[in-house]
């Protein structure tokens, strides 16, 4: 903890505090700190309980993933109070945990949308590696009637989902992107120069367009 605090940067708390976290630490330093820790698992959990969000970042990253039981996921989930500890939580332990899927099926509907949005960032999980069993259309439907007025997180979860599956479903595609037109969510959302825009249209149009084969 002494440590963490030393690699405290007001600069960097100040940009990170914009996006809802508060701490200070510059993460490729904290990913420096946890390559040399490697794995280890108890000083993970005693991390996490010290409540701090630096050194649960830490946490999530020596933390052993498979090592976490279902309940005990959905409580780290809960507790997860910012947006980086929710999705390194989400996307580096829960994905690899064996209660995943279990976990993104209750999430996916619980009333609380931060919770949701972990559920829906588990399907598009699914959307892009493991698409067999998911009711593509159905996510569709439901995504054209209620991500528009979602909260902030579950509606950029929701859209990250249309775009996956306009992205990885030819089949599905025309109905993404009108769907995204339609609605507009994050259209106007501000992007540097060489990224991609997070309007679904704009995206499914750039990874496609970087996966299409070369012309000879």
């Amino acid at each position: 903890m002494a440590e963490l605090a030393g690699l405290e940067d007001p600069k960097a708390r100040a940009v990170n505090e914009k996006h809802g976290d508060d701490h200070g630490v510059n993460l490729g330093k904290l990913r420096a700190v946890a390559k040399r820790l490697k794995t280890q698992p108890d000083l993970a959990r005693e991390l996490w309980d010290t409540q701090d969000t630096a050194a649960r970042l830490l946490a999530l990253l020596i933390c052993r993933p498979k090592a976490f039981g279902r309940d005990e996921l959905d409580a780290m989930l809960r507790g997860a109070r910012t947006p980086k500890v929710h999705d390194w939580l989400v996307n580096y332990v829960v994905k690899k945990n064996p209660h995943a899927e279990e976990l993104r099926v209750a999430w996916f509907a619980d009333p609380d949308p931060v919770v949701a949005s972990a559920g829906w960032a588990l399907t598009t999980e699914r959307v892009a590696k493991r698409p067999e069993g998911l009711d593509l259309s159905g996510l569709l439907d439901v995504i054209e009637a209620e991500m528009q007025d979602a909260p902030d997180r579950l509606q950029w979860a929701m859209n990250h989902c249309l775009a996956q599956i306009g992205i990885e479903h030819p089949e599905y595609r025309a109905r993404a992107i009108a769907i995204g037109e339609r609605l507009e969510v994050l259209k106007d959302y501000p992007t540097s120069p060489g990224c991609t825009s997070p309007f679904a249209p704009a995206w499914i149009a750039e990874m496609v367009r970087r996966s299409a084969p070369p012309v000879a």
